[in-house]
């Protein structure tokens, strides 16, 4: 049985928690430990995992005082690295939430020290396991689109401001970045996931509606190096709720969208020729309860197999900061355009 503890008990852990839950009714996994700086969180995470979790306030201690093979990190994104070190340093394999960080160099460095410690480390990138995504992906790898012409992503979702006066570090470039870093880390992952490696980008930002640092408004252009263009459009004002969260792939024989709040359903799925993929295009949609989906006991089903060295789906960190490296690229063009 895995044992695992948690560190960050805000508003993603809970989608952890219930995913690790349901794997310790299947005699797999057990949450032994959560830490947070605010007390109160901590024991309500606590309490709804159950006995043996412990409640933590102090992340070196928890890590010092509980027997885990596992630690995830669900605190803010600035803070992934260095925790994700600590970890590595106290022997034990990392799971990371996206992104995997705000800096690249930081990252590298997570990386470097969790090789040394051998360790794994691995990032939640829930929505590469998204049944109508995982059919896209295999259409794709089939060759059915033959040359990619056009891959294009939309997060149009709303952010409150209440959302982020709940946590003064959304929002700033220390630990958050703005809503292509956070919102929309699961997009950039994606479209570099079917198009292949970028070469070229471009971008517009603004921060039109929200008070906060980094932007809450942006489009993004890509050229690939296979000559195929794209793009990233994302905005947290969407009125009055989350409208879309899509992709959409086009190429010389095929075209797919998959769309809903979070790539949840196909809604186009056209090719010169038939398959018999094709008949699961109905079947794969599904309603997920919130944006983030409802991938995260695969991504712990595939971390298991992973600790156990048997091949798994899981993005290792190494996979997981092109999406860092791609991003930091992104706000270092619309900075020089604002400059």
């Amino acid at each position: 049985m895995l044992r695992i503890a948690l560190v960050g008990c805000g508003r993603i852990s809970k989608n952890h928690i219930e995913a690790i839950e349901a794997l310790r009714q299947e005699g797999k996994a057990q949450l032994v430990g959560v830490c947070d700086l605010l007390s109160d969180r901590a024991e309500a995470a606590a309490a709804v995992a159950g006995s043996p979790c412990r409640p933590f306030t102090d992340y070196a201690t928890m890590l010092r005082e509980v027997e885990c093979d596992l630690v995830s990190l669900c605190t803010p994104s600035g803070l992934h690295p260095r925790h994700a070190i600590q970890a590595a340093r106290a022997g034990r394999h990392v799971l990371s939430e996206k992104p995997l960080g705000t800096s690249l160099a930081a990252v590298d460095e997570a990386i470097r020290v969790c090789d040394e410690a051998g360790v794994l480390y691995m990032e939640v990138k829930q929505n590469r396991l998204n049944p109508p995504i995982r059919l896209l992906r295999r259409a794709l790898e089939a060759g059915r689109f033959g040359r990619l012409h056009m891959i294009t992503a939309n997060v149009f979702w709303t952010r409150p401001q209440e959302y982020y006066d709940q946590a003064p570090w959304r929002g700033t470039w220390e630990f958050d970045g703005g809503c292509l870093s956070n919102q929309a880390a699961h997009y950039v992952d994606m479209v570099q996931w079917m198009g292949g490696s970028v070469e070229q980008v471009f971008a517009l930002s603004s921060t039109l509606g929200r008070r906060i640092e980094a932007e809450d408004t942006i489009t993004v252009g890509l050229k690939f190096r296979s000559g195929a263009i794209g793009s990233i459009n994302v905005s947290v004002l969407t009125y009055p709720r989350n409208l879309e969260g899509s992709i959409t792939v086009m190429g010389e024989r095929g075209t797919v969208r998959v769309g809903g709040v979070a790539m949840n359903r196909i809604e186009q799925w056209q090719f010169a020729d038939d398959d018999v993929m094709d008949q699961q295009v109905k079947s794969v949609g599904y309603e997920p309860k919130s944006v983030y989906g409802s991938g995260h006991k695969f991504v712990y089903e595939n971390v298991l197999n992973a600790a156990v060295g048997v091949e798994a789906k899981v993005v290792n960190a190494r996979e997981g900061r092109k999406t860092v490296e791609l991003i930091e690229g992104v706000y270092g063009f619309a900075e020089s355009k604002r400059g």
